[in-house]
């Protein structure tokens, strides 16, 4: 009896174990079941979300790249424009360089050039071209002559022609001690070159009076005695205190005495200009009797254009008279007309004039 109670206690585990292990089972395939559930959403909401993320920044590095490009492109510019702008600064420095070399031999041949004009004669030659260049701007080629020749073998480098009779123009100039006086190093060494250069002045001077004012040969009774260089006129002429002589008489003072007139370029080419508003006012003055029949000739031929233009108005006035009365003979058969046309007299009864 109580080996089968036994036993069936011992079915009734089992029974109860296996109905314990199916229910685990179920719970187990169940759970599994919805965890494969849950896993497949997550994993495809996960997948979803990466995809977006990854279309995002796909996006953003296509920007990102697009950007990069661009400022890359910009970068590209900017260095061909640095490169351009490296090579066109060579380029100039090579041209500089050039022109350095260019001024240092033109600087060369101008020291040469000075070294060629320290002959008196070569100077001279210069500064009567540079006469006879200014003389060609200023004045008709009729009103100057240039290395003019006197009856007493007297050369001047110039004359002025003008009616009352020539004017002489001197273009040489002693500059030798000049130049002294610019490359002495001591005071006393400048006033002892400054007082030569005066003496050879004075001297130049007595040789322009006594060689070229020559009234009985047509010139005035003065000469004008010229001076190329405007730093020259102004330390000779305008600043000559320290030339006057032993009887306090300056430079400019000498030479006027002497009627001879200093003028450097600028004041040689207001002389030639006033000269030149002279001789116009005599071409003026020699035309003015030409000038007075041609206005006489004028006058007449406007008389006669006054009369005429007289005759043209008669004229016309006589024919707008005789239009006005060709135009009432008109407005009279008009009136005529329409009172033939209605069976009246004309228009309201009238009966109008028919000259």
């Amino acid at each position: 009896m109580e080996l089968a109670l036994i036993s069936l206690l011992v079915l009734l585990a089992l029974f109860i174990a296996y109905t314990v292990r199916k229910g685990q089972r179920r719970l187990l395939e169940g759970l599994r079941t919805e965890m494969n559930d849950s896993l497949s959403s997550s994993l495809q909401l996960l997948a979803t979300q990466i995809s977006g993320t990854t279309s995002a920044v796909n996006d953003q590095l296509s920007s990102i790249t697009s950007q990069l490009q661009i400022q890359t492109g910009h970068l590209n510019q900017r260095m061909d424009s640095a490169a351009r702008m490296v090579g066109e600064v060579r380029q100039n420095l090579g041209e500089l360089s050039r022109a350095t070399g260019e001024l240092f031999e033109i600087g060369k041949n101008i020291s040469g050039l000075q070294e060629i004009l320290k002959a008196p004669k070569l100077r001279g030659g210069l500064g009567e071209f540079f006469l006879g260049d200014l003389l060609s701007q200023c004045l008709p080629r009729n009103h100057y002559e240039l290395q003019y020749t006197f009856k007493n073998g007297s050369r001047v480098d110039a004359v002025i022609k003008l009616e009352g009779g020539l004017v002489p123009v001197d273009s040489k100039f002693p500059l030798e001690n000049f130049s002294r006086t610019l490359r002495a190093d001591t005071d006393e060494e400048k006033k002892a070159a400054r007082r030569r250069f005066a003496s050879d002045c004075r001297r130049h001077i007595d040789a322009i009076a006594a060689s070229y004012i020559l009234p009985g040969e047509g010139t005035f009774n003065f000469a004008l005695m010229y001076i190329p260089a405007e730093n020259v006129y102004y330390e000779t002429i305008i600043k000559d205190e320290a030339a006057a002589d032993s009887s306090g008489k300056s430079l400019s003072g000498y030479a006027f005495s002497k009627r001879v007139v200093p003028v450097s370029p600028n004041t040689f080419y207001a002389y030639l200009q006033t000269i030149l508003l002279g001789l116009r006012g005599m071409e003026v003055g020699s035309r003015a009797e030409e000038i007075l029949k041609a206005l006489q000739r004028l006058k007449n031929d406007f008389e006669k254009f006054s009369s005429d233009l007289e005759v043209l108005g008669r004229h016309i006035n006589n024919t707008r008279a005789k239009y006005d009365e060709v135009e009432k003979k008109v407005e009279g058969f008009r009136y005529a007309l329409d009172g033939l046309s209605t069976g009246e007299g004309g228009p309201a009864g009238e009966k109008p004039e028919l000259t």
